[in-house]
């Protein structure tokens, strides 16, 4: 029996990197030992994160014909929203982050991105779901829309990612507060990049 979960699941995918991503450079914003009251936050926002994602996944309806596997996408969000939550944690609470970190991490931003492609794909061929699946479906399609914001975002900033890490702090210098972009970004360095 096809599910209706694994749009919704997908969709969520990048915005699940990028979530984690703006948590990791807020907690740069805080000195080292206010950062317990984000690590509390973060729990709290996580179990409003997963809230719709278990209840919808709980409710009967849900598990009705549905041509896409949405439950099955569902699913899968769920599992990265926990692996999303242990990043989070891990690049909050260490200083420096250690580079294989930062490299697992950004795998994990790659397969976010694919997943939201595949999520928002299934999304637009269910709209028949609707009918029978309808919260599963309304999840999926919040989800998509969602991870299409969070991935226009992630785009947008890729190329003063690239630019900086080839020009080193010709873009942004937070050490020497200089660069091109100091002015503009000196109240939120956070939505930059990893720093060294």
């Amino acid at each position: 029996m096809k599910m209706s979960g694994v749009k919704d699941r997908t969709g969520y995918q990048m915005l699940h990197y990028c979530l984690a991503h703006l948590a990791y450079h807020f907690s740069r914003q805080l000195p080292r030992r206010n950062r317990t009251k984000l690590q509390v936050l973060l729990v709290l926002l996580v179990t409003v994160f997963l809230f719709p994602q278990m209840f919808v996944l709980a409710r009967p309806r849900s598990s009705r014909y549905c041509d896409q596997p949405l439950l099955y996408n569902l699913t899968t969000f769920i599992i990265f929203t926990f692996i999303m939550t242990g990043f989070t944690f891990l690049l909050t609470l260490m200083d420096p982050v250690p580079r294989e970190l930062k490299v697992a991490f950004h795998a994990f931003g790659v397969g976010s991105f694919l997943q939201g492609i595949i999520t928002t794909a299934f999304t637009i061929a269910a709209p028949e779901c609707v009918n029978t699946t309808p919260e599963l479906y309304h999840l999926s399609l919040v989800l998509s829309v969602l991870s299409m914001l969070a991935t226009v975002f992630v785009i947008l900033l890729i190329p003063f990612w690239l630019v900086n890490s080839v020009y080193r702090g010709m873009l942004l210098n937070t050490g020497s507060q200089a660069g091109i972009c100091h002015r503009p970004v000196a109240d939120c360095p956070c939505l930059w990049y990893f720093e060294n």
